[in-house]
């Protein structure tokens, strides 16, 4: 075992403060990662609070991570030692369900290993995240990361990133498409981005004006105010696609009278409370709603590789570990630029 720094909530109403904790000496097929940034996720706030429950304390969050290999074991073949890699929102599977036997780990059947606050595979190990300086993980579950890019606004990339290009690719978003992206936060900002370069007519759909010129610095062709309800009329059987990334509670029945026929609702935000959909607002247009989570290794990677080629990062706010509770703070009041990132350094 070889204890390193890291950032730790111990319980739920507890700020994050410093911990030693112990990695795992890494095995024949593993890699050890020297992190150089990781990013903040509203998933990390969920977890350490214990939002969502069973969150197993002390919980080091962070699954967003990009750094430097600094080990590797004597069968790893993919990554050598100083090499730039990337860890995403899960480290392991069980490698032989139907999901993961098609590149879909993030539904493995049997229940991947996540980043954090989680089990390995041996259902018995707890996972710690990326609020670390080194972090140990398989090899098959490692991301090889591009150089072209600056790497903290790589880091967002490995949770917001795929979180939106999945679902994108999935439906085949094309050019000429007519796509809306409810919410202008961490998520919807990537959605605009790589929707656009896509080819799709991108819309932002918001609730404040003031979002309106980033909307389109992002890359929007267009910017509509959800407050207005003569607008949300006037934009009835607008759009092949709505990406909505809204966690807060909403109507989705408002957005779903926006669709075309056969248009297609992806869902990537989680309210705190069940939502009631009206099923003519489905059965009218033969329109679908659907959800979508991350995507496999396969995918990030693809994900990744698409981003070097077209220049597309984060827009981000580096701050340092010690600035993480008040970090917290902000992204619960939407004050970030749109995602923070952590510079590891600091941690030392």
């Amino acid at each position: 075992m070889k204890a390193v720094h890291s950032y730790a909530a111990q319980a739920a109403d507890q700020p994050l403060a410093p911990y030693s904790l112990d990695r795992r000496e890494p095995g024949s097929n593993d890699v050890e990662i020297k992190i150089l940034y990781c990013g903040v996720c509203h998933s990390d706030i969920h977890t350490a609070r214990n939002e969502w429950g069973g969150t197993m304390y002390p919980v080091v969050p962070g699954h967003e991570i990009v750094g430097k290999v600094s080990r590797v074991g004597d069968q790893v073949t993919q990554f050598k030692v100083g090499d730039t890699v990337g860890v995403g929102c899960f480290v392991d599977s069980c490698g032989h369900c139907q999901n993961c036997d098609e590149d879909n780990e993030q539904y493995c059947e049997n229940g991947n290993s996540q980043t954090y606050n989680s089990l390995l595979q041996d259902k018995k190990t707890i996972t710690y995240g990326g609020y670390s300086s080194h972090i140990v993980v398989t090899e098959k579950f490692v991301l090889r990361v591009s150089d072209k890019l600056p790497l903290e606004k790589v880091a967002p990339l490995l949770c917001a990133g795929i979180t939106t290009y999945s679902p994108l690719k999935h439906w085949n978003v094309k050019k000429g498409d007519k796509l809306a992206v409810v919410g202008l936060g961490g998520l919807g900002h990537m959605a605009v981005k790589i929707a656009a370069s896509m080819g799709a007519e991108v819309t932002v759909l918001s609730r404040s004006k003031g979002k309106e010129k980033d909307a389109q610095q992002l890359g929007a062709h267009h910017f509509e105010l959800t407050t207005d309800p003569e607008n949300m009329k006037k934009l009835a059987n607008s759009f092949n696609f709505i990406i909505d990334t809204v966690s807060a509670e909403h109507d989705y029945n408002e957005y779903l009278s926006l669709l075309k026929t056969n248009g297609v609702m992806v869902l990537l935000g989680v309210p705190p409370t069940p939502a009631d959909v009206h099923a003519f607002n489905l059965i009218g247009g033969r329109r679908s709603l659907v959800g979508s989570l991350v995507g496999g290794i396969r995918e990030t990677q693809e994900m990744l590789d698409y981003c070097a080629e077209h220049q597309i990062t984060s827009d981000v706010e580096m701050i340092s570990i010690d600035q993480i509770n008040e970090a917290y703070e902000r992204t619960l009041k939407g004050d970030v630029h749109y995602r923070f990132v952590i510079d590891m350094a600091s941690l030392n």
